[in-house]
């Protein structure tokens, strides 16, 4: 069945804004050396027509996993996320994508990006699917947290971002 994360982040400025940042290639670096782990990388990136698309390498080191998960899961993790946003009327829209490694299963998801009366809102809404049998629930929950925990420290780190550059 999978497991659900539903994340929300408020920020001060507008939605075209915040937008200008999250897809920003400086932002997602300096994002990835602080917040990417081991062999953080922005792998790809292209501008298409209104749509940006990148793909970024995260890594989680396995001892910070619960010890439930490290009795299955051996090895650091190594994310492999992609993310692309566009323009949707008034607001912005995405979608992300992640594997990991060692885990036969994905994360999906959608993004969206809109004003509101004092700036902007992020909502994510993403499933997390692990195809082992017995554990796979276990390890979904597992994600699911350190994504939520994930998605947390990166909202924070764009109204850091958005306070420090004048945006």
């Amino acid at each position: 069945m999978g497991s659900r994360i539903e994340h929300r982040a408020e920020f001060a400025a507008p939605a075209s804004t915040v937008h200008s940042s999250l897809i920003d290639r400086a932002f997602l670096d300096e994002r990835l050396r602080v917040l990417g782990g081991k062999g953080a990388a922005l792998v790809a990136y292209s501008a298409e027509g209104g749509t940006v698309t990148y793909k970024l390498r995260q890594g989680l080191d396995n001892a910070l996993l619960p010890s439930a998960a490290r009795s299955v899961i051996k090895d650091d993790l190594v994310v492999e996320r992609t993310e692309s946003w566009r323009p949707d009327g008034a607001a912005f829209a995405g979608t992300t994508s992640a594997t990991v490694s060692g885990v036969p299963g994905d994360i999906k998801g959608r993004v969206r990006l809109t004003d509101t009366a004092v700036g902007s809102d992020l909502t994510t809404a993403a499933e997390v699917k692990v195809r082992i049998p017995l554990f796979g629930g276990k390890i979904e929950a597992v994600i699911a947290e350190q994504v939520g925990k994930l998605l947390a420290a990166e909202a924070e780190f764009a109204a850091k971002w958005l306070a420090e550059h004048g945006r």
